[in-house]
């Protein structure tokens, strides 16, 4: 069963809007990530904690999408 993912995904134009994946681990997140984004840093993946969206999220590994207008934010069981 596949898990959301949330990613903060930056390239030459800078910070992508939110990305979240859909993928079974973390590290199969991120391989999914590197491919739809070759040229870009990913520079965090995390479970959302209590993120909630009224988006499509996608529900199959491997689905990704990006959420115009939300900004990353690390999730409240990881902010310190």
């Amino acid at each position: 069963m596949t898990k959301l993912f949330i990613a903060q995904v930056r390239d030459g134009g800078g910070e992508r809007p939110l990305v979240t994946v859909r993928a079974e681990a973390e590290g199969e997140a991120r391989l999914f990530l590197a491919a739809a984004y070759p040229d870009a840093e990913i520079a965090h993946v995390a479970e959302p904690g209590d993120w909630t969206s009224d988006a499509d999220t996608g529900s199959r590994a491997g689905d990704i999408r990006e959420h115009p207008g939300v900004a990353w934010q690390a999730p409240s069981s990881l902010a310190g």
